[in-house]
């Protein structure tokens, strides 16, 4: 039970009715549903889910390992705790691009992305990639907008190219793919402004930017990615990496010295997490379970 205010129709019209403006809108990454209600509650657009972040949270490599039946139970429970529009990465279509949107959609995500390396694939800012051929993406995509029953329901089109095959041939793919039905293109491991520019000029549609760390692109802000016309940007693994450098430093502090009492200040408090859940708000038979106190716990 999540106190929710707009069903998914209305988060994906609502995201629709946002790319339209000359705004960027912020999409971090979620690696559970608690990470979510703390992007909505900041004020953010919207949460992605990454592809390699599920993949890392199961302690497995980003190369295709993750099912369908996975991805979409997750993507699920993400997207229910928010009134904000949630959108997942597909890697590559799993096995059926229309099923895997007709899941996705039924799931009540905004959105999936799709890219164009083989089933087999890798992280898109590692080398040695491999590349479907553009006829054979171009026939992904158009079974992908025909699935939707949603008109709403963004099917982003995410391609790899620029490392494997070069700018030009990154630039045919791109006019292939909108020609095709791709409601927004994700240009991955732009390197620099330069790059960017050259996709949004001859792109006719939403585009969406990836600033994740320790990556083949240089890090550009809010200004800089809005004023070259992009509509969406993501910060796909930036959650779980703050997450998982703090938990290495609290469990190495508590290993070494046999208690927790010097790293309370990194913690989230009890009162917070309460806050976060919106306990209260949880009503019950049993008044015993509501009510409470969080004096201190601060």
């Amino acid at each position: 039970m999540h106190f929710l205010k707009k069903n998914s129709s209305e988060k994906r019209l609502d995201l629709v009715k946002k790319l339209k403006s000359k705004k960027l809108l912020r999409f971090p990454g979620a690696y559970n549903p608690l990470c979510a209600k703390l992007i909505a509650e900041i004020g953010f657009d919207g949460v992605y889910i990454s592809g390699g972040v599920m993949s890392n949270d199961l302690g497995l490599p980003d190369i295709g390992l993750t099912t369908l039946d996975q991805v979409s139970y997750r993507a699920n429970q993400i997207s229910r705790v928010t009134d904000l529009p949630t959108i997942v990465d597909a890697d590559t279509g799993f096995k059926n691009c229309s099923e895997t949107v007709r899941i996705l959609e039924n799931k009540g995500l905004a959105g999936c992305h799709i890219e164009d390396q083989i089933a087999e694939k890798r992280c898109g800012h590692l080398d040695n990639k491999e590349l479907i051929s553009k006829e054979s993406m171009v026939k992904k995509i158009k079974d992908s907008v025909k699935a939707r029953t949603d008109k709403n329901f963004l099917i982003i089109v995410r391609t790899d190219a620029n490392t494997v095959e070069g700018m030009d041939k990154t630039l045919e793919r791109i006019k292939a793919y909108e020609d095709a039905g791709a409601d927004m293109i994700f240009p991955e491991a732009m390197k620099d402004e330069k790059e960017f520019e050259k996709v949004r000029k001859i792109s006719k549609g939403f585009l969406l930017a990836n600033m994740t760390e320790f990556g083949k692109s240089k890090l550009l802000d809010k200004n800089q990615l809005e004023n070259l016309g992009y509509n969406l940007v993501i910060y796909p693994v930036t959650t779980q990496r703050l997450a998982m450098q703090n938990v290495e430093i609290g469990l190495k502090s508590i290993f070494r010295d046999g208690h927790q009492n010097n790293i309370i200040d990194k913690m989230q408090t009890r009162k917070r997490l309460y806050e976060l859940v919106e306990y209260e708000k949880y009503n019950t038979p049993d008044k015993k379970i509501t009510d409470f106190s969080t004096e201190g716990h601060e």
